[in-house]
């Protein structure tokens, strides 16, 4: 068939429908930007744009200044704490040097100080409430967030975090008046005949001792542990739990190959806070732990701790002697270790990171 259309039409670019369109002149942006604001004639609009760089430049370097201000006063304070700690303790510091950190005698009369048996008790009291409840703390949050029903999960936390509230003088009384004879007359007995060989458990068993002490810190540890592992857990992705599904791992596999590879480092921050509250606990140790001036390896036998020893004796000594320098030497050391403690945390979960390659 053949095409009566003539060869120029067909020939003829097609022209585009934008082209057509008219196009703004180049200051067009600029002359919208100088349009009076509503309300406004132009002269007032001209002198509030030229106010308002200078107003968001002051209102930013003030807020800069507040913050600076507020970090430098966070570091000013700790190194006011630090300063006070070691100008106080610097007498017995400069008599004894750090043979008051293994020596055994504490004698006032004497003015003999050593703060082996306060530091030993405070460290195995730690020990012994982060050995019992990390395992229920983590255990609980990955109930909570992994396997419990929807109407359960509420009540749970609420319960947990109620817990986290209470004081710690009640926590020191309910052990002194009901926790002490119940482990006494039911648990140590038990422990005393499983683990008897060991030392760490032998007669004879009062019920005020190093055990009930760290009893009584695990469980004022665990809810913070608990709800900040909780909230580690739930910040999980759902895509990795329903990656790990979809590739037919189990309920446990999927907890353990995506859930808490992932959440590593926030049940370690979680952990190291409740070893923090363990290490500076004061009234609940003084009413369970016995609050004798002697370290055993027997954990039924009483101790005492670097908190127990200051809140028990600030009162009796000199504010001139070296009384006061003995328990803020105490003190100190008890600062330093807790230091150290969140620099090795700190280091661990760096090495976590890396090792997931991630950036959490």
């Amino acid at each position: 068939m053949a095409d009566d259309t003539p060869s120029t039409a067909r020939e003829a670019p097609a022209v585009r429908v934008s082209s057509l369109r008219p196009r703004p002149p180049p200051d067009a942006a600029a002359a919208a930007t100088d349009r009076p604001a509503p309300g406004l004639d132009p002269e007032q609009t001209g002198r509030v744009r030229q106010l308002l760089p200078r107003y968001r430049t002051l209102g930013d370097r003030t807020f800069q200044l507040i913050v600076y201000g507020f970090a430098l006063g966070i570091l000013g304070l700790a190194a006011l704490t630090v300063y006070q700690l070691v100008s106080n303790a610097w007498p017995l510091i400069e008599k004894e040097g750090l043979s008051f950190i293994w020596d055994n005698v504490w004698d006032t009369a004497n003015n003999l100080y050593g703060g082996r048996p306060f530091l030993l008790g405070s460290i195995v009291t730690s020990a012994i409430a982060v050995v019992l409840a990390v395992p229920v703390a983590v255990g609980g949050a990955l109930f909570v967030t992994e396997l419990a029903p929807a109407w359960l999960r509420r009540p749970i936390s609420e319960l947990v975090e109620l817990l986290a509230a209470i004081p710690s003088i009640a926590y020191g009384f309910w052990g002194l008046i009901v926790l002490a004879p119940f482990l006494r007359d039911t648990i140590d007995p038990v422990l005393i005949r499983l683990l008897g060989w060991t030392g760490l458990f032998a007669p004879p068993d009062v019920g005020l001792s190093l055990w009930t002490a760290g009893v009584v810190l695990a469980i004022m540890i665990l809810p913070i542990i608990a709800a900040i592992s909780r909230e580690v857990f739930t910040a999980v992705p759902v895509d990795q739990r329903e990656a790990a599904l979809a590739l037919g791992a189990t309920r446990w596999e999927m907890i353990r190959l995506a859930v808490l590879p992932y959440a590593r480092s926030g049940v370690v921050g979680a952990v190291v806070l409740g070893l923090g509250r363990a290490l500076g606990e004061t009234f609940a140790v003084v009413f369970v732990i016995g609050n004798a001036i002697q370290f055993q390896r027997n954990l039924l036998r009483p101790g005492t701790s670097v908190t127990a020893n200051i809140a028990n004796t600030f009162q009796e000594v000199s504010t001139t002697g070296l009384g006061l320098a003995a328990l803020l030497s105490l003190a100190l050391v008890l600062f330093v270790i807790t230091l150290i403690v969140n620099a090795a945390a700190r280091v661990l979960v760096a090495r976590q990171r890396r090792i997931l390659g991630g950036t959490r």
